[in-house]
């Protein structure tokens, strides 16, 4: 198949094409080098640059300080779910969650491994549908860390700002919508994020953590689970995932030069709005799942009025080339995951695809 359908996954997703043509053209032999990057040592002077260029890349985007290290792991999130309490919590063992989907769920499950968790806030008697209201948690000021997660990949909310927590270490999963627009840097402790939805290519975690926290890893830690040892070592304790940290300095050069996380903001508010506004203008045909003032610009979910007309409409779009849209199965429905690398046309498309199936079968 020689020409690109529209990919709207979850996770692995879509990839900017300009990203993915430079890693083609130059994956057999490095410019200059003479091997390809998936042959390189991570202990090279190629593999040097190219580390240092994503770092620098990403605090440019960011505006970040010198406060902070950078770092990339692997195990992916989930990994981080333990790492995070594992490293954090003492020596008080306690910390707040804020409870807003699955994943921040699976967050609480291993925290309560290491200590006690207050839950903050939850709107799973909801189903998930909207993001907790500032007054609404129940925050401890003697916690070590507040959680939460910045995006809901399967229930399609998202935090339209971070919640407010005092002198608390704020601490967040931004997974799903990690450099889709500007964050205050200042705000957190650490930021983590598996790269496989705006980043790159699975394989990658991706931690921003402040210095200051590096002084509760504890020496007594595992390894592999202290974030000291990983700072320490740059990122090089172990062999690193050396392509998708290429991929992620092909991919934040690419952000840098359209414009940086303003204009992905902007682009991505954009995109959103096709499919949002045919959802709200259907008459009631399409129903998002999540409240309007929680709605996810990342994962954008829906259902149509029965199930049947639902499977219909995934194997017709299927057929016409929208890819990737059954709903999670703790929702049902539809979701649309339209990252930072999914073009605005494609949105524009799916909108009138939508349109044109309610006609035939409103």
């Amino acid at each position: 198949m020689k020409e690109r359908i529209y990919n709207f996954s979850a996770g692995p997703a879509v990839i900017p094409e300009e990203v993915l043509k430079e890693a083609q053209e130059n994956l057999f032999s490095l410019p200059g080098v003479g091997m390809s990057v998936l042959e390189i040592s991570h202990r090279s002077k190629t593999f040097d640059t190219i580390h240092a260029e994503a770092n620098q890349n990403i605090r440019t985007l960011f505006d970040m300080s010198s406060d902070y290290e950078i770092l990339y792991l692997q195990g992916g999130a989930s990994l981080q779910f333990s790492m995070v309490p594992l490293n954090l919590m003492p020596p008080k063992n306690k910390a707040d969650y804020i409870l807003t989907g699955a994943w921040s769920k699976k967050a609480q499950k291993e925290a309560k491994r290491v200590g006690a968790v207050n839950v903050a806030a939850s709107t799973e008697a909801e189903n998930f549908k909207r993001i907790p209201k500032q007054s609404e948690l129940k925050l401890d000021p003697d916690a070590s860390y507040v959680h939460y997660t910045s995006n809901n990949t399967i229930f399609g909310t998202e935090w339209s700002s971070e919640p407010k927590v005092g002198n608390v270490p704020l601490v967040c999963d931004a997974s799903s919508d990690i450099l889709s627009k500007k964050l205050d840097i200042n705000k957190y402790a650490l930021i983590y994020a598996g790269a496989q939805k705006n980043m790159g290519p699975s394989g990658v975690t991706f931690v921003i953590i402040r210095k200051d926290m590096l002084e509760r890893s504890s020496d007594n830690l595992h390894t592999m689970l202290n974030y000291k040892i990983h700072v320490e070592n740059n990122s090089l304790y172990n062999t690193p995932s050396v392509f998708g940290i290429y991929i992620i300095q092909l991919v934040t050069k690419w952000l840098l030069k359209n414009g940086g996380l303003d204009a992905m903001y902007k682009t991505n508010i954009e995109k959103a709005n096709y499919i949002y506004n045919t959802i709200d203008n259907s008459g009631g045909y399409y129903k998002g799942h999540a409240d309007k003032d929680s709605r996810s610009l990342m994962n954008l979910t829906f259902r149509l009025p029965s199930e049947e007309l639902e499977k219909k409409f995934i194997a017709e779009a299927t057929a016409a080339d929208f890819n990737g849209l059954k709903g999670h199965r703790s929702v049902g429905g539809l979701r649309a995951s339209i990252y930072n690398a999914f073009p605005v046309k494609g949105c524009a498309d799916l909108a009138e695809f939508m349109k044109e199936f309610q006609k035939k079968n409103g």
